[in-house]
C-alpha cells in the first residue's frame, strides 16, 4: 500500500444513500460520489465556467 492515498475524502454524509466529496491530493481536483443501495457514481464538480472545483484546506489557503 501506497504511504500517500492519491484520493482523500472530505465530507461525507449518509449511509445507504450516501453522499461524498473527494479530493485527488495530486491535482486538488474534487469529486461528488453519491451511493444508494448496492450503485453509486462519481463525478466532476465544475464551477459556472465548468472549470474544476479545486479543494482548498481553510479558505485563504492556495490552491493545490
Amino acid at each position: 500500500m501506497a504511504k500517500d492515498k492519491r484520493f482523500e475524502k472530505v465530507y461525507g454524509e449518509g449511509a445507504l444513500n450516501c453522499t461524498e466529496i473527494w479530493v485527488d491530493t495530486q491535482t486538488g481536483v474534487q469529486y461528488l460520489y453519491h451511493c444508494a443501495g448496492n450503485s453509486g457514481g462519481m463525478t466532476v464538480l465544475v464551477d459556472a465556467e465548468g472549470k474544476p472545483l479545486l479543494y482548498r484546506r481553510t479558505p485563504n489557503a492556495p490552491e493545490y
